[in-house]
């Protein structure tokens, strides 16, 4: 008797590495709400809250609590489906992009794992996006020494990011140039969004006596909205707009060689085929 498995192989796409399920999609939004609080709420709390009074220690709660939200998240996704298959591809990406965060690092916003991130959501889902990115975003801490109160945000975020690739329209039927352009243009608007989110959770640790542009948590949440206006276009458009072009870049070089490799591997991943015995010969 001998066990084999056949692979779903048909031009309409493969398989997504995970599937949401019920419990997955609640966990995702309840973590998603917190997030968003906890990138916003120096525009939500309002001067007199205690919030704003512990302004310096803020960042910090929220950085524990995204900890523990984030690995409970992915814990949720990966018991929907993520098996031992999915488990060694998400290990090859995670390493991968890890190692390529470090190049440029420093140099005008050269970050190249953002491209991989975008393509690898793109061909393995929403699912997988998610937990993809955010392990690598932790992977890459690790590797780069980058470790501290802003990498649960860097988690999240990059889990949005990731995702998000994964949610873009016609995963099955858009091929060539036209699914290039849209994976180009996905990246280049996500990257500076990464960027502006990723601003939020760093700006207020900063010094009202520091900077004018800094946080102050006794402001009107006006006059804080023009200080992060200030805040992004003094310290971050250019790494911003770097960190975009590059996406851009190597998404139209690379990405149709990149995408047709990650295609081919989760076609022979076969991550939802059933095995099947065959019968003994006679």
């Amino acid at each position: 008797m001998t066990t084999t498995t056949t692979a779903r192989d048909s031009s309409h796409g493969s398989v997504p590495a995970v599937r949401f399920g019920p419990r997955s999609v609640i966990a995702l939004a309840l973590v998603s709400a917190v997030g968003l609080v906890a990138f916003t709420w120096p525009f939500l709390a309002p001067p007199t809250s205690r919030l704003s009074a512990h302004a310096q220690d803020a960042p910090w709660l929220f950085a524990g609590l995204l900890v523990l939200l984030v690995a409970v998240l992915a814990a949720t996704i990966s018991e929907s489906g993520l098996g031992p298959k999915a488990v060694a591809m998400l290990g090859v990406l995670a390493a991968t992009g890890a190692a390529l965060r470090p190049i440029g690092a420093g140099t005008a916003g050269i970050e190249p794992m953002f491209f991989l991130m975008v393509l690898s959501g793109r061909v393995l889902g929403p699912g997988f996006g998610f937990v993809l990115g955010s392990t690598t975003m932790f992977a890459s801490a690790l590797l780069t020494g980058g470790v501290g109160p802003w990498m649960p945000f860097q988690m999240l975020a990059m889990g949005w990011f990731t995702m998000g690739a994964g949610l873009l329209p016609g995963p099955d039927r858009l091929r060539g140039r036209t699914e290039l352009l849209m994976l180009a243009g996905y990246g280049f608007l996500a990257a500076f969004a990464y960027g502006t989110v990723m601003n939020l959770a760093g700006w207020p640790f900063m010094g009202t006596l520091a900077s004018s542009i800094a946080f102050d948590p006794h402001a009107t949440v006006p006059a804080n909205l023009a200080r992060f206006v200030a805040y992004c276009l003094a310290t971050s458009l250019g790494w911003d707009l770097g960190r975009a072009t590059v996406t851009v870049v190597l998404t139209l070089a690379v990405g149709p060689a990149v995408l047709r490799a990650l295609r081919r591997a989760t076609r022979r991943a076969a991550f939802e085929t059933p095995v099947t015995f065959d019968p003994p010969a006679p």
